[in-house]
């Protein structure tokens, strides 16, 4: 891995142990090579989810022109985990639960007319669930940031297909 990156196998040590604190790597065995003990490690998870502030990008839904593109989809998605950490971090130092809603469903379309149609009849009953909900002047009010997106799903019911169904 060191040769791969370019970087001392001491350095490439001393990060591996780093991500092993935090948990984002585990421990898996030994290994011994000639005069070296190998530190074998693996992933602890499938994914991981950086914040875009971290490698320099924002999470500005703006800087995508393109609304109906994975960009915008994704910066959208990277504000509101961006912003749901912060919030949880917050509610847990005041000691409160954090209020949140969320709306998760799989649609197959028949054809390009149908998720145009579809698109349009959501736009509408949101519009008109914010017309009847939205109260700008409420002092008790709390505001909520709603996101709505879609992306074509990876199987069935929006499963994950397995390698033999591809």
């Amino acid at each position: 891995m060191a040769a791969d990156l370019g970087l001392t196998r001491q350095k490439v040590n001393y990060h591996l142990r780093a991500l092993e604190e935090v948990g984002l790597v585990e421990h898996v065995e030994d290994r011994r090579r000639g005069n070296c003990t190998e530190r074998v490690v693996k992933a602890t998870a499938s994914h991981y989810l950086i914040d875009p502030a971290v490698l320099g990008a924002g999470a500005d839904p703006r800087s995508a022109a393109d609304q109906f593109s994975g960009a915008h989809l994704a910066a959208v998605s990277a504000r509101t985990v961006s912003e749901l950490a912060e919030l949880r971090e917050r509610a847990a130092a005041a000691g409160k639960r954090l209020p949140t809603l969320s709306l998760e469903a799989a649609v197959r379309f028949a054809s390009p007319a149908d998720q145009a149609a579809f698109l349009e009849g959501l736009s509408n009953a949101v519009a008109g669930l914010l017309q009847q909900y939205h109260d700008e002047s409420s002092d008790e009010g709390r505001w909520f940031r709603l996101v709505v997106g879609a992306h074509p799903a990876l199987g069935a019911d929006g499963e994950r297909e397995s390698k033999s169904n591809k």
